[in-house]
């Protein structure tokens, strides 16, 4: 039984969970504001694009990578695919698979550049992170369909809405579909070929390489599934945020990946759980959306998301030298 405890609190997904829930109680004692329906609903909407980028940069993370170009990213296939919409009056059911396909090929020429031209992840980002900041920039200010306009359907994909005025009744599927993504992802990873040799990747890949595994495929497949879902991510911000805006983007890539390593993801790649990144960037999310609550401003948010980022490093550490004196 002892052991059995021991091992649960150095488990830092449960640790990760007894956070969220003290946030939540605080936020509930000192913030009436933050106990209504609208306060909760209008977290989870703008946490699902968060939540979206963190599930795909789990896997390059895992492999000691990274994507630093989600966040521009999403911006930008969500203004290409806003113009689209506007301009050349496309379906926003075409849009939205234009989104995802571009973030697959953004996906693709950083596998490319990473796992075939062997240049380091944090460059070869950075670079595609630039690019897609600056042809987003080059783009005007995107606002797709709203909820009463023709092609506002994809707005229920998040949030179902019935009735109209202050007595609507509105239920978040958005969670439950976040929520079906991450199990998905979690068996994808933990049950599939491609999902142990990603991990295998980060482990150690000269190892994996000897073994005669197709390594670049499994590299590159890895940062595809991440530019799928900074695709997915961009349908999620466009129907959350009322217009697009050019040039922006930069930095929201930072939140996914903070969860990430609040979840439980090894800094030195090997070891990650989607379960654990769903929780670990609730944490980002409240801290992001919950401080106001309680009187403390932005930069509050930003100083006490470094100090938690800080703490799920070491605890990274410590485990992995605990493992190492085991061995």
């Amino acid at each position: 039984m002892t052991k059995k405890k021991n091992k649960l609190l150095s488990d830092q997904r449960f640790i990760v969970l007894l956070v969220i829930a003290a946030l939540i109680i605080i936020y509930m004692i000192f913030s009436p504001e933050f106990r209504q329906y609208s306060s909760i609903l209008s977290m989870l909407d703008f946490s699902y694009y968060d939540v979206l980028m963190a599930i795909g940069v789990t896997f390059p993370l895992i492999t000691a990578g990274v994507d630093l170009s989600i966040g521009t990213g999403m911006v930008c296939y969500a203004l290409l695919a806003g113009s689209l919409i506007r301009n050349q009056h496309v379906p926003v059911g075409v849009a939205m698979l234009v989104c995802v396909l571009l973030g697959c090929i953004v996906g693709m020429v950083n596998g490319l550049l990473i796992a075939v031209m062997n240049l380091p992840p944090f460059l070869a980002t950075l670079c595609t992170c630039m690019i897609t900041r600056g042809i987003g920039s080059m783009s005007s200010a995107v606002p797709w369909p709203t909820t009463q306009q023709d092609g506002g359907w994809f707005h229920s994909i998040f949030k179902l809405t019935f009735g109209t005025g202050r007595s609507a009744l509105k239920i978040p599927i958005g969670f439950i579909l976040v929520v079906a993504l991450v199990i998905l992802m979690e068996f994808v990873l933990n049950h599939t070929k491609f999902g142990r040799y990603t991990i295998a990747i980060g482990s150690n890949k000269e190892a994996v390489i000897l073994s005669g595994i197709n390594v670049k495929f499994y590299h590159v497949m890895a940062y595809v599934i991440c530019g799928l879902f900074a695709g997915l991510a961009a349908i999620a911000y466009a129907a959350v945020v009322p217009t697009v805006q050019p040039g922006t983007g930069a930095g929201l890539e930072l939140d996914a990946i903070g969860g990430v390593f609040v979840g439980g993801v090894s800094a030195t790649g090997g070891y990650g759980s989607v379960l654990g990144t769903l929780a670990g960037v609730f944490v980002i999310v409240l801290l992001k959306t919950g401080l106001p609550y309680v009187g403390l401003q932005a930069n509050w948010q930003q100083i006490i998301t470094g100090a938690v980022l800080i703490a799920a490093v070491l605890i990274d550490v410590i485990k992995r030298r605990r493992a190492a004196k085991a061995q």
